[in-house]
């Protein structure tokens, strides 16, 4: 079509479209029938309406390249209608909205989807994992969320990914995995963690670890990794592994008698762990010896009162009478205070 020949450059015989660095503000409407990869980048589109994609007009697309755009929003419905998608780039767009109807209320086909740099929004990130966990990209074996700042994982983000076989989580800002959650990913081969602001993986995370059969490559480079007693599980781990990749090069960060060392050179010696690893164990065991205690002192302390307990009735009747005795001395002094001649009477007794 002439629109095809003046927005994008189409090659037939590859069965590709190319709008690059155009002034698109909508994907074109009249894309041939033909295509099967289409790359729509470095153009102004700002958003992805329900049905951005001509319904049963492109029924053979499978690789779709949005990246560097300036999307901002992919609303409901937006890619429902490719049924043969397999790939998705949506890499380098300032997310602020994605739907988590985006693919449409059933499944899709699509395999591979990258959002490297689309997710600095946190909002964005909690609507992916609300997609993610709904099923809809139950066929997805390749996810990229590197370069997005991410400090936290949404908990249970990557339950409903049976397929997944690649999962790029680099170039982040993790500070930890504790409540991730790799369970049920079977076929899981390829984990990049590097580069992030890890200081310490539990072993919670590394039993996961040894519970994924597929996992051969483990990315753990440029971390802050932080060798006090806290680390010992890790370094045992690594020493007996061999799905670290590199994991020779993995150095500590903190503390300064420690920067540099190697994590698989580390020795308890050189720890010097002469409190508990688990110090949130370890305050729960204080606190319930402390209620043991305090029970304990309570107890005696209601014994001694049982055995005391005629003593102490004695010197409550004595404090009582005691207390009767002043009470009418002042009465008294009341009273002769209250009558001139009782205070004459009591002045001449005095002399």
């Amino acid at each position: 079509p002439d629109s095809c020949l003046t927005l994008c450059v189409c090659f037939e015989a590859a069965k590709t479209v190319k709008c690059v660095s155009r002034n698109l503000t909508a994907v074109p409407p009249d894309l041939p029938s033909y295509v099967r990869n289409l790359f729509i980048t470095g153009t102004r589109l700002a958003r992805l309406p329900a049905g951005a994609f001509p319904a049963q007009r492109l029924p053979d697309l499978s690789t779709l390249n949005l990246s560097g755009n300036h999307l901002r929003a992919v609303e409901a419905g937006a890619l429902a209608a490719l049924p043969a998608l397999r790939q998705l780039d949506l890499s380098g767009n300032p997310l602020a909205s994605l739907s988590p109807q985006a693919f449409g209320e059933g499944s899709s086909p699509l395999e591979e989807l990258a959002l490297r740099g689309a997710l600095r929004n946190h909002s964005v990130l909690h609507s992916l994992a609300a997609m993610l966990q709904s099923g809809a990209l139950h066929n997805l074996s390749r996810l990229e969320l590197a370069d997005n700042g991410l400090l936290l994982l949404p908990a249970g983000m990557f339950t409903a990914l049976p397929a997944l076989r690649q999962l790029d989580l680099s170039n982040n800002s993790l500070v930890g995995l504790r409540n991730v959650s790799f369970q049920g990913l079977g076929q899981l081969q390829s984990l990049n963690l590097s580069d992030n602001s890890l200081g310490v993986l539990r072993n919670g995370t590394l039993a996961q670890f040894r519970g994924l059969p597929a996992l051969r490559r483990i990315g753990l480079g440029h971390n802050t990794w932080v060798c006090d007693c806290a680390i010992e599980d890790l370094v045992a781990w690594l020493k007996e592994t061999d799905q670290v990749e590199g994991k020779e090069a993995l150095t500590c960060t903190y503390p300064d008698k420690m920067l540099g060392k190697a994590l698989v050179k580390i020795n308890s010696s050189d720890l010097n762990c002469s409190v508990p690893v688990d110090m949130p164990s370890q305050l729960q065991t204080s606190y319930v010896f402390l209620g043991i205690v305090l029970a304990l002192i309570g107890a005696i302390f209601l014994l001694v009162l049982y055995l005391n307990r005629k003593g102490i009735k004695k010197w409550m009747h004595n404090i009582r009478d005691a207390c009767r005795d002043h009470m009418e001395g002042y009465h008294y002094r009341y009273e002769i205070n209250a009558d001139p001649r009782l205070t004459n009477l009591s002045s001449n007794s005095d002399v």
